[in-house]
């Protein structure tokens, strides 16, 4: 018996791209390669600014396989592949903001037994058993943003806190949403999203596991490098 595999979606092939580039990135990064170093560096400039300003970023975000047709998938339209590529500078450029400085990958997959969804993350900041409110409308507004350019900025602010909480990020699942909150009507299905994510978090059983205030301290995080000067 043959099986059919089902192509690709539009949101499914934008995070697999995202997640091509970033875990390129983040390898290179972490282990301290010039190029990686650089190219971060110059991804930050663009954190919360519209795709397309800044034309020195052109060059790092390859667009190009949202181009090419998979075996039994349709081309991508004109306006799928514009959200595609606002999608993957949106992430792309606050992952950079996101990795600054920290030794460890702030990219980290969502998986149930470990989540990485942006609730979970605004989740994870705030003490174990209570509701912080200034964070939890943070999370609001992002969700309830008029357009794509005041998304990235609000999700912006939440990326510095969550660096300086050293709380990771899907941001493979996060390109995928922000595809998704462009088309009509993605909005409301991004934010049910966002809000299941919040609300699945638990705080780990374990004691030793870090909480949902933050994590343990990590003898090999630092806070700022010579690497990121730039």
């Amino acid at each position: 018996m043959t099986t059919v595999t089902a192509p690709f979606t539009p949101r499914e092939r934008v995070a697999r791209l995202a997640a091509d580039h970033i875990t390129a990135l983040q390898r290179g990064y972490l282990a301290d390669q010039s190029q990686a170093v650089a190219a971060l560096a110059r991804l930050r400039r663009g954190a919360g600014r519209p795709a397309g300003q800044l034309p020195d970023l052109w060059s790092l975000i390859d667009t190009g396989p949202l181009h090419e047709t998979p075996d039994s998938a349709r081309p991508m339209s004109e306006s799928e592949l514009v959200r595609a590529e606002d999608a993957l500078h949106v992430v792309l450029t606050l992952y950079a903001l996101h990795q600054q400085s920290r030794s460890k990958g702030m990219h980290q997959a969502d998986r149930p037994d470990r989540r990485r969804g942006l609730g979970a993350a605004v989740r994870r900041m705030m003490k174990p058993g209570d509701i912080d409110e200034p964070l939890r409308k943070r999370l609001v507004r992002a969700g309830t943003a008029p357009d794509l350019t005041a998304l990235a900025q609000r999700l912006r602010d939440i990326v510095v806190l969550l660096r300086r909480e050293d709380i990771e990020l899907d941001y493979a699942l996060l390109a995928g949403q922000l595809y998704t909150w462009q088309r009509p009507g993605g909005a409301d299905a991004v934010r049910r999203e966002w809000g299941r994510s919040f609300h699945a978090w638990h705080e780990p059983r374990d004691s030793g596991t870090p909480s949902a205030a933050g994590p343990a301290a990590d003898t090999t995080s630092t806070t700022d490098t010579d690497k990121d000067a730039s």
